[in-house]
Parts: C-alpha cells; structure tokens; sequence
C-alpha cells in the first residue's frame, strides 16, 4: 500500500498556483453577478420578484450612501462627486447621512 503525497502536483492546498475563477471581492465581479440576478427579478412574472426588486431598490439606495459616505471619508465629498457625475454640493446632500 503507497500513501499518497499530500503536497501532490497541486500542491498542499490543493490549489496549485492556479487563480480563483471568481473573485468575490473584486467589486466588477460582484457588480455583475448583481446585475444577472436583478435581470432574472425583472423578468419573472412572479409578483413576488417584483416585491423583492422593491426592496432590492431600497437597499441599493442605503448601499450607496453608506458607500458615499465611506468614500467620503477616506477621500472627499469632492471625489464622491466626480465619481457619481455630480457637483460636490448635490453628493453631500445626496448621501450625508
């Protein structure tokens, strides 16, 4: 009986050196996985799916003032503003809080 070798040709991981497919933290990743599963709401006739697009679309606006808020302090209202395609005054009255 042989024992294989645990650091194999993949190493001891099992991994080997090769990328993660899906990066969930990379935010474009994440953005179209987003998207994708939006669409298929939107296209069901489920009323249900309507009801959960409504409250996707409330946590989206949460989710972006607490990104805009976020980025606010770890750059400026400034770069909020050139980010959302916005006056710096309108993002801060936008998403201050």
């Amino acid at each position: 009986m042989t024992v294989a070798d645990p650091s194999g040709p993949s190493g001891p991981s099992g991994t080997a050196d090769q990328p993660d497919a899906t990066d969930i933290t990379d935010p474009a990743t994440l953005a179209t996985q987003a998207r994708e599963l939006i669409e298929a709401l939107g296209q069901s006739v489920d009323p249900e799916a309507f009801q959960e697009l409504l409250g996707v679309s409330a946590a989206v606006g949460v989710a972006l003032g607490e990104s805009a808020r976020t980025l606010a302090e770890a750059q400026s209202w400034t770069q909020v503003a050139t980010y959302a395609g916005t006056s710096k005054q309108a993002a801060w009255s936008r998403w201050r809080g």
